[in-house]
């Protein structure tokens, strides 16, 4: 491995490191947006592989695979129907998309950002020096327009059939099938030409957020602009941070405050994220010291660019032989996507949904050489294949029996706004 470290970057070296990094057919950017979070945000880190190796299909072969010694951090993603080998569970929706149920690879190249500087590394024979890395970063220019034409999204389950899934869904928790249930829903466009970093570096600008990430797999791209980490080890210390309850940020100072203040109140947004957070900590006992799960924060409230979220930090300390692969069977996929009980829950959302999620609620992110990992939660996302055009983002929001199925669906259509206002699109009615 050869590594080089530069200072005296130029202000734009991020956005031409992606541009140069998005030609790779394997690629992934966590970038933390230097949004001061709770516990820490994700660590700026760009990986690349240009050649084909190895790559796990299973949680078996994940263990396996993690076991192998590396100087590189390993990278990676997770998509939700990775479910059907945690519990036994089926998926039989539509999927346009066709994501691998994981994927992980080793980098030949790969940044790391600190306060005022970058390190270049290489695995040599396989990257190229570090010198020409830099040399070909800096040569980066745009890639192209990012969108060729505005796209019109429709939705997979339209907005009749989206109210009579909520009534459905609070009788079920009257007859006590489950106690919430996280309903999604997908809007998609066809045929369209985006160039994906454009449209990324545009989604970031739009809306920075602390666990924000682009992911390459051939002609597959995730562009997430997620606020939520799922599940980081650090040490021995493990930490969820669920996000349950959300508002719109007011247009003054004191609208915002209100707003802040109407979201901090609501009983119905705190029984929501009480209950996730009870799931959240059930889960980490399984892997975790006994005794040693803790909530250090409850009901907090932190501001992004377009809402207030409500997010809770749940803490444990980890089994000394913990491995991520034993921690994924403990807690994948995340709570706060899915309801309680969770596999109850699972199977209700394939009954009511009308698509695959693929990456979204599910995760991406990356583990180091000395067993650390973090990972986020795919949310506010798009995804995209480039050689069908197939462009889509999906929503949701948790489902209790005091929803009112309205509510529900304009919550969707605000947390879908972001997205919608970086693609200038709308959403055909």
């Amino acid at each position: 491995m050869h590594s080089v470290r530069i200072a005296d970057l130029p202000p734009d070296f991020r956005a031409r490191a992606l541009r140069w990094a998005a030609a790779f057919p394997y690629c992934a950017y966590f970038e933390p947006n230097d949004i001061a979070y709770p516990q820490g945000a994700f660590t700026r880190r760009l990986a690349v592989r240009r050649t084909p190796a190895y790559s796990p299909s299973s949680l078996a072969e994940l263990e396996q695979w993690l076991g192998q010694s590396s100087e590189a951090p390993r990278c990676g993603l997770l998509t939700y129907d990775l479910k059907n080998e945690v519990e036994a569970l089926q998926s039989h929706n539509l999927d346009n998309l066709n994501w691998p149920a994981l994927h992980f690879f080793e980098p030949e190249m790969w940044l790391e950002w600190h306060n005022e500087s970058v390190t270049i590394y290489t695995n040599s024979p396989e990257g190229l020096p570090a010198p020409e890395v830099l040399a070909q970063i800096l040569a980066a220019r745009p890639l192209g327009p990012a969108l060729a034409q505005v796209p019109v999204f429709q939705a997979r389950l339209p907005k009749p059939n989206y109210l009579d899934a909520v009534e459905a869904i609070r009788e079920d928790i009257l007859n006590g099938e489950v106690y919430e249930l996280n309903l999604c829903q997908e809007f998609y466009a066809e045929s369209v030409a985006l160039e994906p970093t454009e449209v990324f570096l545009r989604l970031l600008e739009t809306s920075p957020t602390p666990f924000a990430g682009f992911y390459r797999w051939h002609n597959r791209y995730l562009l997430c602009a997620s606020p939520e980490r799922f599940l980081r080890r650090q040490g021995f210390t493990l930490l969820s941070q669920p996000i349950k309850g959300t508002i719109r940020r007011g247009a003054t100072p004191a609208a915002d405050e209100q707003q802040r203040l109407t979201l901090l109140h609501d009983e119905k947004e705190r029984a929501e994220n009480l209950m996730i957070v009870d799931l959240v900590r059930n889960d980490l006992a399984r892997v975790a010291e006994t005794g040693s799960v803790k909530v250090p924060e409850l009901f907090g409230l932190y501001p992004f660019r377009h809402v207030w979220q409500m997010i809770s930090t749940v803490q444990a300390t980890a089994q000394p032989s913990l491995s991520l692969v034993e921690a994924l069977r403990a807690t994948f996929p995340m709570g706060s996507m899915t309801g309680a009980p969770k596999i109850r829950a699972m199977q209700l959302i394939e009954h009511y949904e009308r698509t695959r999620r693929g990456l979204y609620s599910g995760s991406i992110g990356y583990v180091l050489p000395n067993g650390d990992f973090d990972f986020n939660v795919v949310i506010r996302s798009l995804q995209y294949r480039q050689d069908t055009g197939h462009l889509s983002f999906q929503v949701g929001s948790a489902i209790t029996y005091d929803s009112v199925p309205e509510y529900e669906y304009q919550e969707c259509l605000l947390k879908a706004q972001g997205l919608l206002d970086v693609l200038g699109a709308t959403v055909s009615e």
